[in-house]
């Protein structure tokens, strides 16, 4: 035991030696001296606080959806006289079937119309765009609920307005003898605005 006590303070003076040197030290005081004259050394490398550069978060804007936002049917028929003169121009003889409808689109939106489709008549529809560069036009039908969609026909037009079976083509007729629920589909492909359609049968 006597041994134990007369090793332990030796321990500890070659520990503090180790950690501090006994060599004098200048008096100017060396900051890259890791043990200053008279202080304890807790460490040789000085630490700096570190530095958080906060990280930016990328936003998504909120989505709009994919349905336009459909204009009441009194407000649509103020575009009934335009399209009315389309329907002279792409239709001729052709009555309107049904009201016109119209809705206001973000790019991409699209605008849905019910419309029956009955055997042996013939279909154009017209739409016009304002503030749209690409206005589409599809007649649809759906054969059962549970199965998707089918195109019947489509406008090969350009530009802010659409005829789908208009003079040039000449209008769609139902291929079959049996008649059937349908529905337009109205498009802004390209650009924002508000837009309206007509459909024309005989």
């Amino acid at each position: 035991m006597l041994r134990v006590f007369h090793v332990l303070p030796l321990s500890l003076a070659v520990l503090g030696a180790l950690a501090c040197s006994s060599t004098p030290e200048p008096t100017t005081v060396d900051p890259n001296n890791p043990c200053p004259p008279g202080q304890w050394c807790a460490s040789a490398v000085p630490t700096t606080p570190a530095t958080v550069t906060p990280t930016p978060v990328a936003t998504t804007p909120a989505a709009t959806g994919t349905a336009a936002t459909p204009i009441a049917p009194v407000a649509a028929a103020a575009a009934t006289p335009i399209l009315q003169g389309m329907g002279t121009s792409e239709a001729p003889g052709m009555k309107a079937d049904g009201g016109p409808f119209a809705g206001q689109f973000q790019e991409g939106q699209s605008l849905e119309q019910p419309v029956t489709i009955s055997p042996g008549k013939c279909y154009t529809i017209v739409g016009i765009g304002i503030g749209i560069q690409e206005l589409d036009i599809q007649l649809v039908a759906q054969p059962a609920p549970a199965l998707p969609p089918v195109v019947l026909a489509q406008d090969s037009t350009t530009g802010p307005s659409a005829t789908l079976g208009g003079k040039a083509n000449g209008c769609w007729k139902n291929p079959t003898p049996l008649g059937g629920q349908g529905k337009v589909i109205v498009k802004a492909t390209k650009g924002a605005g508000l837009a309206a359609a007509q459909v024309f049968s005989k």
